[in-house]
């Protein structure tokens, strides 16, 4: 049985609690940490509810007081994204195997760090994109590995949704280079990181244009990003934060020479489109893997089982520190050619934070609080 703790009990938190609840044979909920009582309360009750049990986990606003006290096997870091660096090392030095929600770290270097300090200390380091999980993803990912499509010749990725002022106004760190970054960062990431799974391929080069319309942040609200592959591949990324009224789309587009796959659905959790030469799609699209409750989806139950075995196996996690640290970087290059104008070429760059963009504007239009 692991022991588990949560350092931060904001919204996804919940989602985590459910998912250690959702694995209790192997997994255990002990420790809760966050500066605000309220929100672990929230959170206790939440997993209390899943596994129908009235438990009294240890509460803690300091992280570093957890360890004092509770044996901990794995720590799940869901903070603000810019303190998961931090966070995230002091328990990986104190020989705790840890699951980072998405991003991994604000900067390569921070996201290296991460990945070396794990492999040093012999842990296991996830990061936390669940949707690779999802069964129609899992069932791309296979006819892909089959063969099935033929040659990839290219992806698309589209997350078009909406966040409000009240997004940003409830939890001011969104949308700030220091925490959060962008609609790349905070909304794409997950897409990022299904689409350069699928391609399966190095990249060359990495080129973007991002922009801020209408969002009362330092950062972009709308971004398109594509990606050059060493084998020719291509692969695009359009985010946005604006999409008027409410949330448009989230998709995945895998095109081949024999076949194009489209998932959709809340959270990439439906089967679109499914031509692929000797299949019959309506077969796939009869697929109902039913509809989550929120764009979090529900892999996060997949992702600790998988966590869980990967430890007894003493095996790499399916999305380990290195798929991790590969997502923060397409979109550090993207901000970096931002910056620049210039494609990035992806091999050579080793350094660059969110902390380099606080001086360009991207803002398209004065902001108007109406």
């Amino acid at each position: 049985m692991y022991n588990v703790a949560i350092i931060g009990c904001g919204r996804i938190s919940h989602k985590i609690a459910e998912g250690i609840a959702k694995n209790h044979d192997r997994m255990r909920l002990v420790a809760l940490c966050d500066p605000i009582e309220e929100k672990m309360f929230e959170t206790e009750k939440t997993y209390n509810k899943k596994i129908e049990n009235e438990l009294s986990l240890l509460k803690y606003k300091d992280y570093k007081e957890i360890l004092d006290q509770n044996k901990i096997d794995i720590a799940i870091i869901s903070t603000e994204s810019g303190y998961h660096e931090d966070i995230g090392l002091y328990f990986l030095e104190n020989g705790v195997n840890l699951i980072i929600e998405k991003p991994l770290a604000m900067s390569i270097e921070g996201a290296q760090k991460l990945v070396d300090t794990a492999k040093k200390n012999n842990l296991k380091l996830a990061a936390s994109h669940q949707n690779r999980f999802n069964y129609p993803i899992q069932l791309l990912k296979k006819a892909i590995k089959e063969n099935r499509l033929g040659k990839i010749f290219n992806g698309m990725a589209r997350i078009l949704w909406t966040r409000d002022d009240n997004y940003y106004l409830q939890a001011p760190w969104r949308g700030t280079w220091a925490l959060d970054g962008g609609t790349l960062m905070n909304q794409c990431i997950h897409n990022i990181d299904l689409i350069n799974w699928m391609m399966d391929d190095e990249i060359d080069t990495v080129y973007a244009q991002t922009s801020n319309y209408i969002r009362n942040i330092e950062a972009e609200d709308y971004g398109v990003i594509l990606i050059r592959y060493k084998s020719g591949k291509i692969a695009t990324i359009e985010g946005s934060a604006i999409v008027y009224p409410k949330n448009l789309e989230e998709t995945l587009t895998i095109t081949g020479e024999k076949g194009t796959v489209v998932i959709g659905g809340m959270a990439v959790n439906k089967i679109n489109t499914w031509r692929v030469e000797g299949d019959n799609e309506e077969d796939y699209l009869s697929i109902d893997c039913g509809d989550p409750n929120s764009v979090y989806g529900y892999g996060h139950e997949a992702l600790y089982k998988d966590f869980v075995d990967a430890l007894d196996e003493n095996r790499e996690p399916l999305v380990n520190g290195k798929a991790g640290l590969e997502a923060v970087k397409i979109i550090l290059a993207a901000y970096k050619s931002q910056k620049t104008g210039l494609p990035i070429k992806f091999e050579n760059f080793i350094d660059f934070s969110t902390s380099d963009m606080k001086k360009i504007n991207v803002r398209i239009y004065k902001y108007e609080n109406n």
